[in-house]
């Protein structure tokens, strides 16, 4: 099929490097326009508008995906289908009316559960056991169309969400693959999605990575794992903002005071509602990351100082 391929962080690469690879012709790609990053907050394209321009590819990065120019450009490519990956826009009727075989999303979630912006975090934050990545049709509702195919992932109780968002797009990039060869020889035909067990994932923001140490171990752990990479969790110290990589809940840990930091020569613990957990890497605010000891080292916390406040 001739397919135009929509979408815009990395974690859609593998799947258009997946179709660049197979029979199916990839005329163009659709992503999101530069956006500013990092600390000098200079515009940067998208990983997929990387990828597509090394490849020779027609890159269309409309700042909306209703503007004429867009769809008139795109009618004229005319794409057979459009396979789609966190591009990161709402489609809309005139768009999705264009490709005869429609417009075929990888979400990263066992649909109907965590539609929508963040499903992995979500998932890592609820604590699920299994997730999983599933192709289905776009239509303009949230996530709601028929399904095409499933693939399933254990989330480990160590995972991230960038260490589970990494696996389930090579996993999902092979179920984009098969999906599409079924469209193309008619094997496949999507069924609705069941209307039991919807839950919405939506976007996790800056203000919902702060840690509370108020709370059992058992959250605090899921919060920072499921906020690592983006959107970091956050705690403060002495009033400043201390970035937080992964902790451990230590069961048999000492009786401390939720958000009280204890430093000893090989662990800093930090208490919470339940037992402590010890501290990974963390960065202080405007300093780079470093081990918690090599941070405890430096800031010498007090017997009753704490994190969060």
């Amino acid at each position: 099929m001739r397919l135009v391929f929509a979408g815009t962080p990395e974690a859609a690469v593998p799947s258009l490097r997946a179709l660049l690879s197979t029979r199916h012709e990839v005329a163009a790609v659709i992503t999101r326009p530069p956006a500013a990053a990092g600390r000098g907050r200079r515009e940067r394209e998208s990983p997929v508008a990387d990828v597509a321009t090394e490849a020779g590819l027609e890159v269309l990065k409309p700042e909306k995906a209703s503007d004429p120019e867009f769809l008139d450009r795109l009618r004229a490519i005319a794409p057979d289908c459009c396979p789609v990956v966190a591009y990161g826009a709402l489609l809309r009727r005139d768009a999705l009316e264009i490709p005869p075989h429609g417009w075929v999303n990888l979400h990263f979630s066992l649909l109907p559960a965590w539609r929508g912006a963040a499903p992995v975090q979500h998932a890592v934050l609820r604590g699920d056991d299994i997730t999983g990545a599933t192709t289905f049709e776009i239509e303009e509702d949230l996530d709601s169309g028929a399904v095409y195919g499933t693939v399933t992932e254990p989330i480990g109780e160590r995972d991230t969400s960038g260490d589970l968002l990494g696996r389930l797009a090579h996993t999902g990039a092979e179920l984009l693959v098969r999906t599409l060869d079924g469209i193309e020889s008619g094997a496949l035909v999507a069924r609705p999605q069941d209307s039991d067990g919807v839950s919405y994932a939506t976007k996790l923001a800056p203000s919902d990575a702060r840690a509370d140490f108020g709370m059992p171990a058992m959250r605090v752990d899921r919060l920072v794992r499921a906020c690592t990479p983006a959107p970091g969790a956050w705690s403060t110290f002495r009033g400043s903002r201390v970035k937080l990589g992964p902790v451990v809940p230590v069961a048999d840990g000492p009786p401390l005071a939720p958000g009280q930091v204890r430093a000893t020569k090989h662990q800093v613990l930090v208490g919470t509602a339940t037992h402590p957990v010890e501290l990974g890497d963390v960065q202080p605010q405007g300093k780079r990351r470093m081990s918690a000891l090599e941070w405890a080292r430096g800031v010498r916390p007090g017997e009753d100082e704490r994190l969060g406040g």
